[in-house]
């Protein structure tokens, strides 16, 4: 079947302690899979005196990112298929900051555009580690977006 969404964005906020962070998430549904557009600014840096760091970067199965700012709403990465991880379908690879801005396209044939809107993109504070159970550990959730249907 194929999906009747075809363009979605995410907007991103950062936590408490982490306000600098905003960009935009874009998810673009093509015969090949989804396209992933991340484009992201106000990253921390992760040692004093880096410019460089690397977040985890996942599609979570929450449906908000609480007005709290602790982003505990977001629960789990998405994982329709109860694999182990990093074989959910909501882990994508991590973003690479650059003083503090991070772009990031991939295609991913994990999911279809329709199964992940309203649900939620997380950049956490560091990079996954691809085999710790079941978030990678990641660390903090810094970063949050809702997935929303462009018209």
């Amino acid at each position: 079947m194929e999906s009747k969404v075809k363009t979605a964005v995410a907007k991103l906020s950062g936590a408490k302690g982490f306000e600098a962070i905003h960009g935009e998430v874009f998810f673009r549904q093509t015969p090949y899979g989804v396209l992933i557009t991340a484009a992201v600014h106000g990253l921390p840096r992760q040692q004093k005196n880096d410019a460089f760091g690397v977040f985890g970067f996942h599609i979570h199965t929450g449906t908000e990112c609480d007005k709290s700012g602790n982003f505990y709403q977001t629960l789990g990465h998405y994982n329709p298929s109860n694999t182990e991880h990093p074989y959910h379908a909501g882990d994508l690879p991590p973003l690479f900051s650059n003083d503090g801005n991070a772009y990031m396209q991939v295609l991913t044939d994990r999911f279809k555009l329709d199964e992940i809107i309203g649900r939620t993109v997380i950049i956490h504070s560091s990079p996954d580690d691809f085999k710790t159970q079941p978030s990678g550990n990641s660390g903090n959730k810094i970063a949050c977006g809702v997935i929303k249907e462009m018209k």
